[in-house]
């Protein structure tokens, strides 16, 4: 694909040992988006790749039409593509000279013709150009919408010379004609129709000489009527007896004649000379309308680009406001992220808090418990009855005694460390109770416990927690 793409750019530029038409790129007098679309077309990728000036004959002999650009889509004529094509190889002047001069194929001439006016100077296009608007065949031209409309060779020559666009182009700046011919540099260009009224002007002379007809109602003069015997004789109509007086008149008239007929062809000439100063000034009224017109189209241009500036600046505003509502928004998101992250940073302090003060709340009741064991078994001791001791007296003695009492205290020793064990494993799993009910109830057993002593407060522990190991009270 790259290799595709960089033969493409090299069939689309210029030659290398080619000259620079009017200080630019020959290329360049075809409008950007127009040579674009030529570049695009099928028939320039088809037709037109290395395509050199012998070949280039072939192919102008095969053109039907001109034309610039037509259809919705911008679609170049072959003619223009191959207008740009003679742009990009600048052929030699020998050979367009050659297709203007030529009779037999007038596309040849049209196409010769229109790369004329556009490489070369005014003094060539007058020179060269001017001689085709003798030339009346007819041409098809494509017009904008694709459709043929009729046209003759004089017709595209004249809008060559003088107008500022044809075929979609805008055609380079030509010096006017006068100007030449006031520099000495052209001769005054001789119509066809000079002869037509040179003939005219004869045939109006002939009739001038000649006497007017009579009218046929015309009186007949009485003299003419009844001529006298010397006229009858002939002796009037001699030559030899013909007055100097008569001569004399002859003379006037005809000297008369000729000056009337000399002052008509100065007032015809002044005429003729007005004409060409109203022709001049006309031109040069329409020179100033056209560059009042192209002044203010580049007024209307540079408006449009103010306009264009001013809508890219109310869009880079438009931009900027939406970033700047952007960052606004990440910074709220953040903000909200931070302030999500510390609340859930102070609940797992709050709940870390609450753990260690359960654990602390957890060893101090082990404590308790500890301490109350302890206070019971001397309690225990202490709170046995004599008729306990005499029966056991009896039945066993003072020896059997103090081995039951030996065993009692291991079996009490064993069955404190199955609570503690036991005590152990139901506080993980009692946990979330505890702490609900202390929830509920710390309250009512703190208001309880404020009228209890620190004795019954122990044995109501001990107590509670044989109950839950499924011992008796020791006092109800």
């Amino acid at each position: 694909a790259s290799v595709s793409v960089v033969l493409v750019n090299m069939a689309n530029r210029t030659v290398k040992d080619a000259q620079s038409i009017h200080g630019t790129n020959p290329q360049y007098l075809v409008e950007k988006i127009i040579r674009t679309r030529i570049y695009d077309s099928r028939y320039w990728k088809e037709e037109c790749f290395a395509l050199s000036a012998e070949l280039l004959v072939d192919k102008a002999m095969a053109l039907r039409c001109i034309g610039g650009v037509y259809g919705g889509n911008i679609k170049p004529t072959p003619f223009l593509c191959l207008v740009l094509k003679m742009l990009q190889i600048q052929p030699e002047k020998d050979i367009i000279i050659e297709f203007i001069k030529q009779d037999e194929f007038k596309y040849v001439r049209g196409l010769g013709a229109f790369y004329l006016r556009l490489v070369y100077g005014s003094l060539d296009c007058y020179k060269y150009l001017e001689p085709l608007l003798n030339d009346y065949r007819k041409l098809r031209l494509m017009d904008r919408s694709g459709q043929y409309q009729l046209a003759h060779m004089d017709e595209f020559i004249d809008s060559l010379l003088r107008d500022e666009r044809s075929c979609d182009i805008i055609l380079p700046r030509v010096q006017k004609r006068w100007v030449h011919e006031a520099n000495n540099e052209l001769e005054g260009r001789v119509s066809l129709l000079d002869d037509d009224l040179d003939d005219l002007e004869s045939e109006s002379d002939e009739e001038e000489l000649l006497p007017p007809p009579r009218p046929r109602n015309d009186p007949v003069e009485p003299m003419r009527t009844a001529p006298s015997r010397d006229d009858r004789h002939g002796r009037g109509h001699s030559p030899s007896r013909r007055s100097p007086q008569r001569d004399m008149r002859n003379d006037r008239e005809r000297e008369k004649r000729h000056r009337s007929r000399s002052r008509s062809r100065e007032r015809d000439r002044g005429m003729e000379r007005d004409r060409g100063m109203d022709r001049i000034e006309r031109d040069r009224g329409m020179e100033r309308d056209r560059g009042i017109e192209r002044e203010r189209g580049m007024d209307r241009d540079r408006m449009d680009r103010e306009r264009g500036m001013e809508r890219m600046e109310r869009d880079r505003g438009m931009e900027r406001m939406d970033r700047d509502r952007g960052m606004e928004r990440m910074e709220r998101d953040r903000g909200m992220e931070r302030m999500e992250r510390d609340r859930g940073m102070e609940r797992e302090r709050a709940m870390e808090r609450d753990r260690g003060m359960e654990r602390e709340r957890g060893m101090e009741r082990e404590r308790k418990r500890h301490r109350s064991r302890s206070r019971e078994k001397r309690h225990r001791s202490r709170s046995r009855s004599p008729g306990h001791h005499l029966h056991h007296h009896r039945d066993r003695g003072r020896g059997g005694e103090k081995e039951r009492d030996h065993r009692h205290g291991e079996r009490a020793e064993r069955d404190h460390g199955k609570e503690r064990n036991r005590d152990h494993r139901e506080r993980d799993r009692d946990r979330g109770d505890r702490k609900e009910k202390h929830h509920r109830s710390g309250r009512s057993k703190r208001d309880n416990m404020m009228g209890m002593s620190r004795e019954d407060l122990e044995i109501a522990e001990a107590n509670a927690l044989r109950a839950r190991l499924g011992m008796p009270p020791l006092r109800p």
